[in-house]
């Protein structure tokens, strides 16, 4: 089995940082593409960024210039870096690794982690 494990989040004021981990372990064999997405109370989810197996980033646009998603190829790991945080951005967020394990390709998700940008 692949296991997803989510860490940093939490209680932040707005124009406050966070930075969320995800670590993929288990029977993961190859790791293409790692990502956050996240869901808000009432709404569906929706993809925050993407990092390809190459490095390339790509980011919603209610993020762009704030967030920063990075990658640690040796660990299987997949960071967030949340900078000037608003209130919108309150949502439980969760980490998607697609690639080959337990011998299919496929997406596994984390179990999320809640992000609550309040003062």
């Amino acid at each position: 089995q692949v296991q997803l494990v989510e860490s940093g989040g939490g209680l932040v004021q707005p124009g406050g940082s966070l930075n969320v981990s995800c670590a993929a372990s288990g029977s993961i064999v190859s790791i293409y593409t790692m990502g956050w997405y996240r869901q808000a109370p009432g709404r569906q989810r929706e993809l925050v960024a993407v990092i390809s197996s190459g490095g390339s980033a790509n980011y919603a646009d209610a993020v762009k210039g704030r967030f920063t998603i990075s990658r640690d190829y040796a660990k299987n790991t997949v960071y967030l870096q949340m900078n000037s945080l608003r209130p919108e951005d309150t949502a439980v967020y969760y980490c998607y690794v697609y690639g080959l394990g337990s011998g299919s390709i496929r997406g596994y998700w984390g179990q999320g982690t809640q992000v609550t940008v309040s003062s």
